[in-house]
């Protein structure tokens, strides 16, 4: 079960814990142990003022030859060059990044539903922001909860955004099958769940993109295991050799369509 929880529209830096606290009694909605908390990432980065004003940015060379290449603003080229662990390329307007994690546009730049001129960055230590709700929502409210961080991802090769889990608190993201046997017996050799971002994919259904004000969501009966783990981006990224999608459009490369391949 999914329950939206809506919140005051906010642009500068705030106390997200009593926001979260009001919010929750606004809604008549209560916490219990063993629930998970969505969080959009997004309401967290502001929380933290992780809000830029475009005009102040500073261009770069190597943004300005990146802006030049992709026909994108510069200073929005400068913000992503400085934000994204890892730029890969791009299409006009957009660099494919690597950011906390997570194949994202533009480093996880966010210009929607915050004034015009600026712009939100990822929260700058998510793992460790998603580890301090948790906590807070111990010491104010007497529960033991998950939280998730939510953002949106762009699946590759389809149209439309699904919720990804940034980051995660309480509770292991993954869920390691290999070596199990499936319904014939077989053993399983590379599926690994990833909870987290299925829990997170069904709080956006209910969180929205676009005017719903709605920057929590309580997921409840989700059979997460609760516990102090140890998290951080290292617990949920694979080593790039070992993506299907990174090692092949990289290293892996075709050099020709399968379709002109020889059968020999």
């Amino acid at each position: 079960m999914v329950f939206p929880v809506q919140a005051p529209v906010q642009t500068g830096a705030f106390d997200l814990l009593e926001t979260l606290v009001a919010s929750l009694a606004a809604a008549d909605q209560t916490l219990a142990d063993g629930d998970v908390l969505a969080v959009s990432s997004k309401y967290v980065a502001i929380s933290e003022g992780r809000v830029v004003t475009l005009a102040d940015v500073v261009v770069s060379p190597e943004a300005t030859a990146l802006a030049e290449r992709y026909s994108m603003n510069p200073r929005i080229a400068q913000l992503v060059y400085q934000e994204a662990d890892h730029v890969f390329g791009g299409i006009p307007g957009f660099l494919l990044t690597f950011k906390d994690g997570i194949l994202s546009p533009n480093a996880g730049l966010d210009r929607s539903n915050i004034p015009n001129g600026y712009a939100v960055l990822f929260p700058e230590e998510p793992y460790e922001s998603a580890a301090a709700i948790r906590a807070g929502v111990r010491e104010r409210l007497g529960m033991d909860v998950g939280v998730i961080l939510t953002d949106s991802w762009l699946m590759p090769g389809r149209l439309g955004t699904t919720g990804v889990a940034l980051a995660t608190a309480g509770f292991r993201p993954i869920q390691d099958e290999r070596g199990k046997t499936d319904l014939f017996g077989n053993p399983m050799q590379v599926t690994v769940r990833g909870i987290a971002d299925t829990i997170c994919a069904a709080a956006q259904l209910v969180m929205g993109e676009r005017d719903e004000a709605t920057p929590f969501a309580v997921v409840r009966n989700s059979g997460v295991t609760l516990g102090e783990f140890q998290l951080d981006v290292t617990s949920v990224a694979i080593d790039w050799p070992m993506c299907i999608y990174i090692q092949s459009l990289t290293e892996g490369r075709l050099e020709a369509n399968p379709a002109s391949l020889s059968a020999d």
